[in-house]
């Protein structure tokens, strides 16, 4: 089976929309959970102030590709202010799982879902849900970082905000804010102006995720997010989503096995688009409960 969203086709293009930049104008017209209190601009965990994050609730998750059953009946829950790692082989429906956590999904030509998809009591399938408020709520992180190429640094934080008609904000202290909560601010403050594309590859990824935060989502979703940069950058990433489960929920899509026991509170086994099992960390690494994911972790396929 193959699945579409595992491959580098959508993250390529840096016009697809991330944390709700998505074409549309106006404010939300569904309601969704509010985050409380003002946006935290501190960077270390030992500084950082806990702010509650929902969790999202999944219930006979079903995913097709036209006639292609992808994801077959998942159910799974996404614990608040907690990391989430989705492993599996390639094509084993993760990325696509993922994709229907902020409806990306059903952008794809004949894809659609079924199943309900909880942000704390809302159905984010809902029929009176805006699909912008959605992807607003719960924002994107791509693999290939994906910094609008004529914009500046500054621009590239600012734009959800801008695209997303957002009212009373302080542009230039909600920049500032994003980028030190992305670990950023001190590498980039004295060239703002300079092109968001100019940055090293860590850099450009760092700076993707402030521009997801900037619009303070709910939850972040992120597929793959280090496997284009090296064990430098990968680490400060790491450290970064360390940082920001303090203010967030936040899933990973990753295929590095290490990555995940560094970083993920618990861990979710995907293979041929169904849910294997899904414990803390250490005991699907450890003493995983099904053989197929005593397998996958030891190296034995996949």
């Amino acid at each position: 089976m193959t699945d579409p969203t595992d491959t580098k086709t959508m993250t390529d293009d840096p016009r697809i929309p991330s944390s709700g930049e998505t074409a549309g104008s106006g404010a939300p017209r569904a309601p969704l959970p509010a985050r409380g209190g003002a946006t935290v601009a501190v960077g270390r965990v030992d500084e950082a102030v806990t702010q509650a994050a929902p969790g999202i609730s999944v219930t006979g998750l079903d995913a097709f590709y036209g006639a292609g059953h992808a994801i077959k009946d998942v159910s799974i829950e996404y614990v608040p202010n907690k990391v989430t790692a989705m492993i599996g082989p390639s094509g084993s429906g993760k990325s696509t799982v993922l994709r229907c956590l902020n409806r990306m999904h059903e952008e794809i030509p004949g894809a659609r879902a079924e199943g309900r998809v909880l942000l704390d009591a809302d159905d984010i399938y809902g029929p009176s849900v805006d699909v912008v408020a959605v992807r607003r709520a719960i924002g994107m992180v791509f693999q290939k970082p994906n910094p609008f190429p004529t914009m500046s640094i500054f621009d590239n934080v600012a734009a959800g905000l801008k695209l997303n008609g957002v009212k009373g904000v302080d542009l230039k202290e909600r920049v500032e804010q994003s980028l030190r909560g992305a670990s950023l601010w001190e590498e980039v403050k004295d060239r703002l102006g300079q092109p968001g594309i100019g940055l090293s590859g860590g850099q450009q990824q760092r700076l993707c995720i402030a521009r997801t935060i900037a619009v303070e989502p709910q939850v972040i979703l992120m597929d793959e997010p280090c496997s284009a940069l090296d064990p430098i950058a990968t680490l400060k990433i790491e450290e970064l989503i360390a940082d920001l489960k303090q203010r967030f929920t936040i899933i990973i899509v990753t295929h590095n096995m290490q990555q995940a026991a560094r970083v993920a509170d618990t861990t979710a086994f995907f293979l041929e688009g169904e849910l294997i099992e899904h414990a803390p960390t250490n005991e699907v690494f450890t003493k995983p409960a099904d053989n197929r994911t005593e397998e996958y972790v030891t190296g034995k396929f996949g």
